[in-house]
């Protein structure tokens, strides 16, 4: 496929995304938690929320779209989620911070052409999924901001992903934004005030952290959460720069 065929694919997937939001798009309820959320569940050293041998402290999504989800399993350090039909995802067990964090990990698409990291996590009472690679393989986003999925929104971007490459993706989470970052390129910050963060009815078996493909095969590694002590002085200014905040 050359890229003139790519885009016009992205337009098109695009279009269709504003067509069938109306019909799609549920409501959210941002008390709704994973039955198995632990709060004796805890990151480990410098953050680490995988042990690199076991899936000790997360489950495998098992309902809604993720009832025929793909083989799960951890291979040479890494999390293997194989093609669901359509999706396959892990979720974590324990209590992540809903303000002033940074989530971050690696994982790369091996097989198929739609996200092969969607990633849910917390904001403020609510919830969001920052989407890497969907809707034909390129595009990246938050869904949902004010209502919009990852392809309608100001924080849509494109990105032409490698197949067997490792990126890294960040997030982070302050009272006043929230921004990303794929391989230390900032994808977006978006201002909180006044906005609404929700999650797709596909992604709400990932709440409150999980980490999700879409018909695609792919690997993930590093899975780091960690708290950020955000001064006063700092707190505007944090979020800008890759680096900006210092972790507890």
């Amino acid at each position: 496929m050359t890229r003139h065929s790519r885009f016009a694919l992205f337009a098109t997937l695009c279009l269709s995304a504003a067509l069938w939001r109306p019909l799609v798009l549920m409501a959210e309820d941002p008390s709704l938690a994973s039955p198995r959320n632990d709060a004796s569940v805890k990151p480990g050293p410098q953050g680490a929320l995988l042990d690199g041998k076991t899936l000790s402290g997360w489950h495998v999504a098992e309902t809604q779209d993720f009832e025929h989800h793909g083989e799960v399993r951890v291979v040479d350090g890494v999390i293997v989620l194989e093609m669901g039909q359509p999706a396959t995802g892990i979720v974590w067990k324990g209590r992540p911070p809903r303000e002033n964090y940074e989530l971050s990990l690696e994982a790369k698409r091996l097989d198929g052409n739609d996200f092969f990291c969607g990633l849910t996590f917390p904001v403020g009472d609510s919830y969001v999924s920052f989407i890497v690679g969907g809707w034909g393989g390129g595009a990246t986003g938050l869904s949902n901001l004010d209502g919009y999925s990852a392809v309608e929104n100001e924080t849509t971007g494109y990105t032409e992903f490698k197949a067997d490459q490792w990126y890294r993706i960040r997030v982070r989470v302050t009272p006043q934004h929230v921004a990303a970052w794929i391989d230390d390129r900032e994808q977006f910050q978006v201002e909180r005030k006044d906005r609404k963060f929700s999650v797709w009815w596909e992604q709400e078996p990932m709440r409150p952290l999980g980490v999700a493909t879409w018909r695609t095969k792919a690997t993930v590694r590093n899975i780091s959460l960690k708290s950020l002590k955000v001064s006063a002085a700092t707190k505007e200014q944090v979020s800008k720069e890759p680096g900006g905040a210092t972790p507890e």
